[in-house]
Parts: C-alpha cells; structure tokens; sequence
C-alpha cells in the first residue's frame, strides 16, 4: 500500500490498479447452493411426498401409465416452483442493486461518491453520521466519532474510536464525522472472517408463510383423509383393491391444489415488480403481503409529505425581519426585501450556520442540487445568496455534532463558537432575546421550518472547550432562520384515499409543533386540534395508544424513544403500522413497526438496513400505491384458491356420486383425467389471477388479511361454483347416455359412448374453468361488468386452456391416453352451457352477498 496523505487520498489510477489487485469491495458470497440440489427441494415437500408415494404405489399394483402420469405432475409443478424461485431471486438481486452502496472518498485531491464496491486498500473515506462502513479503516481524524459496532458485538452500548484505532466493516457511524483510511477490503474483513465462522441463521417464517405452512398441512391432511375414506368405500362396495387405490388416489389428487406454492411465489415477486416501478424498493418478498394488511401509517413530514427542497425564505433578526425570493439552491435570489439594516445583519448570521454545516450546493449538469443536509444545502445558498463566499471560510477546529436529546450542535471557528439548533434548545442560553418569541410564532404559524442561530466569542486565556456544554453558555443570539419546504402535489388527495382505505395517519416529526400544524393542516391531515408534544406523551403504552389511536395526529418535538414506543403503543392495541424514518435514530421504530419504510434519496444507510421497504422516491403517496399492490397480492392469492378449490369440487363429484351409488353409476372421469386437469388446463389460468394488478375499490375497503382460506373463499368454492360446476359435468355425462335411449332404471350403455359421455364431462369441467377464471377476478361485480383488458395474461391463458382441450379431446394418442373421445352434439352442447350457468351463479351469488353486507 502506497503511503497516503490523509487528506490527498488516492488517485484515480492508483485506486484503479488496487481495484485490479484486490478485487471489489464485497462479502464472500456463502457456497451456493448446487441448482440440482434446490431442483429437488422443489419435488420433496409435503404435496409432492404424496404423490411421489402414490407413484410408487402405482407402479407396484401394475399401473404404470398412473405412476408415469403422477411423476410428470411431480415433475412439471417442481420445473415450475424452482423457475419461480429463481426469477424471484434474479428480481430481488435487480432491485438491491437499484440502491447501490455509497462511500464518499478522496480521490484525486477532492470528495467523490462512489459505489462501495470500489473501495481499496489506502483510499481516504469521510465517514459522517448515518453512514455505513463499507471496509476496515484507521482512523486518521475525528470529530466526536460515535459507532454502533451492535453487528459484530453484539453490544448496543456505542463506541467512539480515537485516531489511530480501526472501524470495522458492517458497523454504522451514529454522530459525528471521521476522516478513515481504508486497510482491509471485501474477504479481507474483520465483517467477512466472522461470516465464514458462523453457520447461516435459519429465516423467521413471516406471517404470509406461517399461514401457507398452515393451509398446506391442512390441506394435505384432508386430501389424505378422503382419499383413505374413498378407498374404504370402493372395499365397501366390493371393488378389487387395485381399483379402490385408483379411485383413492383420483380423490387425492383432486382435492391437493398443486399449484398454490408457485402460485403464491409468482404473486409475490409481480408485486416486488410492480412495487418497483412505483418507486417502492421492497427488501422481503413477504413485506409485500404485509403491506396490504397496513392499518396505522405513521409518517415523517420532512421528505415525505413535503418536497424535501428547503429555501430560506425569511430572516429575523435583532435588526428587523428580512424576506428573500427564490426557491431551490441556486446562490442568487430573485430578491432581498428588507431594511438596510437588517440586510447588514444578513451575512455574520449566514456565515455563523453554514461554519455549522456540512451540507452544500453544487452544479451538477447544470442544475444546482443539494449535497448532503437538504436544510445544510439551503444555508449554504442562502450564504452565498446575501454574499458570503462559502468556499472560503475558515474550517471548524471543533465540532460538537447535532444531539437529538440536546436538538443543537455548535463549532469553533477562530476562536468564535457557533451554535444551531432548535430555537427554544438555544434562545434560553441567549441573553438577548427580545422579540424573538413573537418573530418564532410567526415563522412557525406560516408553516416555516425555524433554526435558532447563536455565538460568542471565546475569552482571553480561555481554552478550547473539550464539551458541548463548556460553549454553549453566555450566546449572543444572531437571528432566527425561517425556511420553505413546500408540500408535494397529490398529498390531499392520498390522505383521503388512506381513509377510504379505513387506515389512519398520524405524523411524526422532530419539527416544532406550530410548523408540523401548519403543513398538517396545508396536506390536509389535521382539519382541528393542537399538535402533542413528544415529551409529554404518557410514557404507560396503554395509555399512549389509546391516546394516539385516531386519525390525523401530529405528533412534534419526538424523540427516539417515543418513536419506538409509539410504534409499540399502536401494535398493541392490534395496529398494523407502517413506520416511515429517514436517519440513525429512526432505526429502532422502523424495526419495531410491521412495516419499516426507509427514504432511498434522504435516508441514512442505517434506516435502510432497518426497514422492510425503501421508497426511492421519498413520496408518501408511493407508500400508499405499495399498500394497494400489497392488498392485492393477497387477495389475488384468496382469487387462486377460491379458482382451485372450485374446480376441485367439480373433479371430486365424480367420485362421489360413485361412492354414493355404490358402484352403480359409472365413474364420469378418472384418475388420469383429474391429473390433466390439474396440471394441464387449470395451471395457466390460475397463475393469471396470481397476476392480477388491483381494481379500483382496493383502497375503498377495510385492511386485507387474516386466514386465506376464509367463510367468502369456502363458501363461493364449496356452496356456489363448485356444486354448478359440478352439476354441468354430470349432465353432460348423463346427457350423452340419453342421447342413445338410456333411462333412469336401465343399465348404462358401454362401448364408444362411454369415452364420448366422459369427454364431455371432461370438457364441462374446463368450460367451467374458464368462466371460473373470470368470475374469480372479482368478489364484487359480475365477469361481464370487469374490464379484459387490465389482465391480458388471462386471456392467453384462457386461449392456451381452450386449445389444450381440442388436443387433449381430438388428438388420438392424448385422448387414447385419458380414456375419453370427443363429445357428442348433445354432451357437447350441455358442457358448452357451462360457461353461462358458472357466470350466473357468480352474479346471483355476488348480488345476494352485497343486499346482505
């Protein structure tokens, strides 16, 4: 490694002939998994046991075509969940690399954002607070350093590391700043030594996965069940035990819904997808599900329901009020209007906050943008604004950073301490503060954002304070800073959908209360009402959720810690919360809520490890458009099993009527006719509902969730679709055989119009599907009032399913192998009237629900 000046770093060759000799910047991946290992984790889980043990079965009672047939099932539905899981994966891979990690280094003798991947030994980072720390470092200089070193401890106590000790990868600078050079890199790490020593966690089962475990077991136990019960009854009846076993694993089949797990894994990742193209970045495929159940949003003000692009608008100081057009970050405003007084006290009160500010402006293609602090950018234009030549001011030679218990930071320039902050954390240490109360009220009740800013001069003999607390006494108060951070188009309008949506709002911000109101009352979230003060929130949780458990809070002046508790108060009392937070602090509540949601643009590398879902927008109406794509998912999920379950109805009445016959009434379909069912017509048509995009009454309803399998979903699959379905099946089967002169009382005919009457019992139930495909897109309104439009996916499907039909009725060799023909004129005709009697039964069905709600 080349000898590095800490404040030069390296250049850009250099760091590029390290980059070659070291490799990027990243954790050793753990060793993959072989794809022929996660193949077969596909076809060993409890659905595929059974089958593979009725295949078994099958060949050993000399059925092979069966045990052939059920292997392909086995097969074909195991391809289909690892293609998932794979796509899902690839997905998640994209949109991690969407946010890629950031290090500021020098390069070349200035500051440079890079992606942390290129990091390499001997480059010079300036760590900052909210930063994640993406290499080893030594520490070359330090301004009040405090790191949380919780992922390799264990200890949440922070540390504060002195020049010359190292800061480990993986770990978070929670305040002040460093300059560090980098000594290890990617494998090299103390971060990756750990990882190879620690055997990989077992995942938390999310609640979405917990109730599908749940259903599959359930489901597998009642398939069991009754194929068991079945082949009692075929003993019972006197049929041969091979083919009692045959009709017991034809019920089996029919009642396991083999596609629900891809189904679900598709859905999820379409949602990911879906969620991405809306700026809502989601970390867990599970969060997507959890999203829909929101019911309690609690959100930040800053960033997330204003633009996040602050000006100062508005100057007081002892001198007199000062106004000052132009918006954004460019140094020139449109106009300074004010006494020339008061404009002569415009630059040491300028001067006085950008020497406590980090934050800057720069030109970037032209535009001038915000680096950093988005409020430290704006005291930076509005510096440079009134004449102050920030590129040439004195740097500090102490720094005391931000406190948020404290709510101000100071430095100290030439011998002259600065201090910023909150006003009412820094007017009581001011001895001049005449009319500054009134000068706060007005700013704040215009809905500005307030910065106190004071100073004084160090005495004669008087040493370099070595705390906060030595200089910040003794203030002279310079002015009081009033900034514009106006509210983002479209808010109104989302807050009504929220409630629409029967989910609350409250807002939660460090700003002082009169500001929070006022851009409240701006969005339209407080219409009445004071804001509450974060300290003097009861601290018991009953209490506070009971307190806060309305809509349109505002919560200001909060803390860390009533952060979290608020966040644990509402789950309490059985809230869904979505928490919003962009920095070090707001940690602790996003990974306390349900759902954490991170800032991508403003947010700390901290709040984004913390969160479930990162907005690369900022936008609070993005964390509404991802509650709507999350609701959908899972009702797209109660769409596939209300499809599944309908049609496994129509393919188990068969063998129920048989049973119930005792034998006397011929079986409409068989075993090999069910397998193709399954895995062949209802397949497509059930992942297009999975892929559903939401209707317009998604946000015009109650929260989503609790079980999949709920009374709506039992009752339309088991009390209205499946029995139609089911009844058309068995007419068209019966149908045929009257078409020859059968009647009740005579023996069934045999020969050729036994395979033709099974067709068209066969090619009812996949009318039936198709017109169940569609009445499945809706628990409200008929198929015929639903656009087509909005899913095209189920239309090919559909035209797939039709076309699998023709093959699997008209093609020899197909039909040969399923033991049916085509279907007569009048079997065919009855099956054809199953399209129009499962549309009118959905609609009755749907008619008679809503007269009763």
């Amino acid at each position: 490694m080349p000898d590095i000046d800490a404040t030069g770093g390296l250049t850009t060759a250099e760091a590029s002939r390290l980059l070659t000799e070291h490799g990027p910047n990243r954790m050793p991946l753990p060793p993959a998994t072989p794809w022929i290992v996660r193949l077969a984790a596909q076809m060993g889980h409890l659905f595929a046991f059974l089958f593979w043990c009725a295949a078994v079965l099958a060949f050993i009672a000399g059925m092979p075509q069966l045990g052939a047939a059920i292997i392909v099932v086995v097969v074909i539905n195991g391809l289909f969940a690892f293609a998932q899981e794979e796509r899902a994966q690839h997905a998640a891979e994209g949109l991690r690399r969407m946010l890629p990690r950031l290090a500021h280094v020098i390069r070349d003798g200035r500051l440079r954002d890079i992606n942390a991947d290129e990091l390499v030994p001997g480059d010079v980072v300036v760590l900052a607070e909210g930063d994640r720390i993406s290499a080893d470092m030594s520490i070359c200089g330090v301004t009040a350093l405090s790191v949380d070193t919780s992922t390799l401890t264990g200890e949440s106590v922070p540390e504060h590391p002195a020049v010359g000790e190292t800061v480990f990868a993986g770990c978070f600078v929670l305040e002040g700043e460093a300059r560090a050079r980098v000594t290890a890199t990617g494998a090299d790490t103390r971060l990756a030594g750990i990882a190879r020593l620690t055997a990989q966690e077992p995942s938390t089962l999310t609640p979405l996965r917990r109730e599908l475990s749940r259903m599959s077991r359930l489901i597998a136990g009642l398939a069991t069940a009754v194929g068991v019960c079945f082949f009692g009854l075929a003993c019972l009846v006197g049929m041969p035990a091979t083919d009692g076993f045959l009709f017991a694993v034809g019920v089996t089949v029919a009642v396991v819904p083999e596609g629900l797990l891809p189904t679900v894994t598709l859905s999820l990742a379409m949602g990911a997808q879906r969620m991405a193209r809306r700026h809502a970045l989601v970390r867990h495929l599970e969060a997507v599900q959890t999203l829909g159940s929101t019911t309690f949003i609690c959100t930040d003000k800053t960033g997330t329901l204003t633009l996040n692009q602050m000006s100062v608008v508005q100057v007081w100081t002892a001198a007199g009020s000062v106004c000052i057009d132009g918006a954004g970050y460019a140094p020139v405003a449109a106009a300074i209007r004010g006494s020339p007084e008061s404009r002569r006290a415009l630059a040491p009160l300028a001067m006085a906050s950008v020497s406590c500010s980090t934050g800057r402006v720069r030109l970037v293609d032209g535009m001038w943008t915000a680096h950093g602090d988005p409020m430290e950018a704006a005291l930076d234009a509005f510096a440079q604004r009134v004449g102050v030549d920030t590129a040439m001011m004195a740097e500090p030679s102490v720094r005391f950073p931000f406190d948020p218990r404290r709510r101000r930071m100071s430095v100290v320039v030439d011998r002259r301490v600065f201090v910023k902050g909150a006003p009412e954390a820094i007017i009581p240490l001011c001895h001049n503060t005449s009319g500054s109360s009134a000068a706060l009220a007005q700013l704040t009740g215009c809905g500005r954002r307030v910065l106190a800013v004071a100073g004084r001069d160090l005495e004669a003999g008087e040493g370099l304070p070595a705390t906060a607390a030595e200089g910040e006494h003794g203030l002279e108060l310079l002015g009081l800073i009033g900034l514009e951070d106006p509210p983002r188009d479209g808010v109104e309008a989302v807050l009504h959908t929220c409630r629409s949506a029967g989910i609350r709002v409250a807002m939660i911000t460090g700003d002082h209360p009169h500001t929070a109101e006022a851009i409240a009352r701006d969005v339209g979230l407080m219409t009445s009402g004071r804001a509450l003060l974060g300290h003097e929130l009861p601290t018991d949780l009953g209490a506070l959720g009971e307190l806060l458990d309305r809509d349109g809070v505002v919560v200001a002046r909060v803390e860390p810690e009533v952060k979290l508790a608020i966040a644990r108060a509402l789950q309490q009392r059985g809230h869904v919360v979505a928490m919003t937070g962009d920095g070090v602090n707001d940690a602790p509540a996003l990974r306390e809520a349900a759902i954490g949601v991170a800032m991508g643009r403003s947010g700390t590398d901290v709040a984004r490890e913390a969160a479930d879902v990162v907005l690369l927008n900022d936008d609070f109406t993005t964390i509404v458009s991802a509650i709507e794509q999350g609701r959908s998912t899972f009702i797209n999920i109660r769409r596939f099993l209300t499809y599944h379950l309908t049609d496994n109805v129509a393919e188990l009445a068969p063998f129920l009527v048989w049973a119930l016959s005792a034998g006397h009434f011929p079986l409409a379909i068989g075993v090999l006719q069910v397998l193709a069912l399954d895995i062949g017509t209802d397949v497509l048509p059930a992942l297009a509902l999975g892929a559903e995009p939401p209707g317009p009454r998604t946000l015009q309803s109650p929260p989503v969730g609790g079980r999949l399998l709920n009374r709506s979903v039992l009752t339309r699959a088991f009390g209205v679709l499946g029995p139609v379905e089911a009844v058309i099946a068995l007419a068209a089967f019966v149908a045929t055989f009257a078409a020859v002169g059968w009647r009740p009382g005579l023996p069934f005919p045999v020969g050729s119009v036994v395979l033709s009457a099974s067709g068209s019992a066969f090619a009812a139930i996949v009318f039936g599907q198709m017109a169940n495909a569609y009445v499945c897109r809706s628990s409200r309104s008929p198929a015929w009032k639903q656009p087509v439009s909005t899913n095209p996916l189920l239309m090919v499907a559909v035209g797939v399913e039709l076309l699998l039909l023709l093959v699997m009725l008209y093609v020899p060799p197909v039909a040969n192998l399923l033991h049916h023909a085509g279907p007569t004129v009048v079997g065919g005709a009855v099956a054809v009237c199953a399209v129009p009697a499962v549309l009118v039964a959905d609609a009755l069905y749907k008619r008679l629900a809503l007269r009763r709600k």
